[in-house]
């Protein structure tokens, strides 16, 4: 999909997080784990290497255009929050959280790309 403009942070993660995953705020500060609920306060997208166990440094997108993976059928366009697994799926439910916008569609198992925009329905 080739390299997108995005803004990247380093944090410490708290567990094992799978490349390419919605992240949460971790309990400890500057602590990051993979996102589990729609509900989730987000922080951003795990990079391609994830992090393999707890204490690890690992590369957050923060914003721009992050590749992440999706976790169902996403159309372009359709607001995505985070599955059980940190995997974007598309959200209209009111209470869920936004990691973002899908700029391409896709179905389970694809890298797709997220135009990272924070919010909540």
């Amino acid at each position: 999909m080739g390299r997108k403009q995005m803004f990247v942070d380093c944090w410490v993660s708290e567990a094992a997080i799978n490349p390419y995953r919605i992240c949460k705020y971790g309990a400890a500060e500057g602590g990051v784990v993979q996102a589990a609920a729609a509900t989730d306060k987000f922080l951003g997208i795990g990079n391609n290497l994830g992090a393999s166990a707890s204490g690890q440094r690992t590369d957050i997108v923060r914003g721009g255009i992050a590749e992440v993976e999706y976790g169902g059928t996403v159309a372009a366009g359709d607001w995505l929050t985070s599955d059980a697994n940190g995997k974007a799926i598309a959200t209209t439910t009111a209470g869920n959280r936004i990691i973002g916008i899908a700029d391409v569609g896709g179905v389970s198992g694809d890298i797709g790309l997220c135009l990272i925009t924070f919010g909540k329905i």
